[in-house]
């Protein structure tokens, strides 16, 4: 069982290899390890060394926005897809309108797309939000066939709900990165819920 979150040394990120703990990957997972190596060798390693110029060329000052467009450019990506959520929807455009004025074209669209109702997933009118009105589904596969169609060379994640996030990166054909996720009760700031202890803790904790 795979267990980095509970080690205390972090000796990979020091380079401290002499001190790996028993249970480490690296010391039982070799073979993972220079599969990987192959991998960034034969395809990956591009992109990955672009990502690290990004982290390096703004670590602490840009805004996660910058990176994903400083990103974009050395990758020479220069159709980007949004896929948004309808509670963000003026965000989106404030989105789009920086991405287009930094040279990007942009194809963008929102979850409630199709404006199918809820009842085709077999959701019963008593779990809906508003019981008793229509509720368009969100449609994370459209939203993705739509961008594929598009042929975006980056699709951008902006506030898809938990769930349908998983489904739309199941359906893209281009590679995701995600600008903001949603949580509507920490005002989009997910850590605030890790970094406010006991103050969340009725609210994280399990029944």
């Amino acid at each position: 069982m795979l267990n980095c979150a509970k080690c205390g040394s972090h000796p990979c990120y020091k380079g401290n290899l002499d001190n790996l703990p028993a249970n480490c990957p690296m010391k039982s997972y070799g073979e993972i390890y220079e599969g990987a190596a192959v991998v960034y060798r034969e395809s990956a390693g591009s992109m990955a060394c672009i990502a690290a110029r990004v982290e390096a060329g703004g670590y602490g000052v840009w805004p996660r926005i910058r990176e994903i467009m400083e990103f974009s450019r050395l990758a020479g990506f220069n159709k980007l897809g949004l896929a948004f959520c309808v509670g963000l929807r003026n965000e989106a455009r404030e989105v789009n309108r920086i991405f287009e004025s930094n040279g990007f074209t942009v194809a963008s669209v929102m979850c409630k797309t199709g404006c199918r109702p809820k009842e085709e997933l077999g959701l019963r009118d008593d779990e809906k939000v508003r019981p008793g009105q229509l509720e368009a589904m969100c449609n994370p596969v459209a939203q993705a066939l739509l961008l594929n169609k598009e042929q975006t060379d980056l699709n951008i994640l902006l506030g898809l709900c938990v769930g349908h996030d998983t489904i739309f990166i199941k359906h893209s054909d281009a590679p995701i990165t995600v600008l903001a996720v949603k949580d509507r009760a920490t005002g989009h700031n997910p850590l605030a819920a890790v970094y406010a202890g006991h103050y969340f803790q009725s609210k994280v904790n399990l029944k």
